[in-house]
């Protein structure tokens, strides 16, 4: 198979060993290629800018950007990227927010690696792909509430660009690490914070992430993963 038609995958993960293992696996494919690697998710936002990868793989669990809110922005850089997501986490508030964010594939840590293989593939299709421990009813349901029956919640008043800010402010970014991460100015961030907390009525930091966490934004297993 030619070099132009394989499918050009970039790798996302913290750990040296996992990217050179998921390296391997690909490079042993005859329809894959791997174009790039990035060490965190801000990297790998600035590796699919310039690379412009069919599928992107990542770990949900990255420093800097953690592989969610990666996904958002891979998907506002470079539309026809696909990203499929690597995870210890079954909960669905966590295949909620990645299929939201625009992932095509969400793939358990503990499957196996032809759960990968075929991730890639499918994502390559524009398919949705979940590991089989997943509910396998969870895509088409959700998908069909988003479409005929929209959640009616302050969160979703929000802007795409005002949920970005409030996922960043959650996380503990500075306004200064936001502006830079969405490359906005730093007055911006300003305005969509005080949007978002208006909206949200909310009138400190502490209710913010209170809120976060009861929507499912955010959770202590997410942050807590090695």
């Amino acid at each position: 198979m030619s070099s132009s038609s394989k499918i050009k995958v970039m790798i996302a993960d913290d750990h040296a060993v996992v990217r050179e293992g998921l390296r391997k696996l690909l490079d042993e494919q005859p329809d894959m290629e791997v174009v790039g690697e990035a060490v965190d998710g801000m990297q790998a936002v600035k590796k699919v800018k310039s690379l412009h990868p069919d599928v992107a793989l990542l770990d949900i669990a990255m420093p800097e950007l953690n592989g969610l809110e990666a996904t958002a922005l891979i998907k506002e850089a470079s539309p026809e990227t696909q990203v499929v997501l690597l995870s210890m986490h079954i909960k669905d508030a966590y295949v909620h927010q990645a299929l939201t964010s625009g992932a095509m594939g969400y793939v358990l840590k503990a499957s196996p690696t032809s759960d990968v293989l075929e991730s890639i593939r499918a994502a390559k299709r524009k398919e949705h792909f979940l590991s089989p421990k997943i509910n396998s009813k969870l895509i088409s349901t959700f998908l069909k509430n988003r479409e005929t029956k929209p959640a009616i919640s302050g969160y979703n008043l929000l802007s795409e660009r005002e949920q970005q800010v409030f996922r960043l402010l959650v996380e503990g970014k500075s306004n200064s690490d936001i502006a830079d991460i969405l490359c906005i100015s730093s007055k911006t961030v300003d305005k969509h914070r005080a949007n978002t907390m208006k909206k949200l009525d909310i009138h400190n930091m502490v209710s913010m992430v209170k809120y976060a966490i009861k929507i499912g934004i955010i959770g202590p297993e997410l942050w807590d993963e090695p």
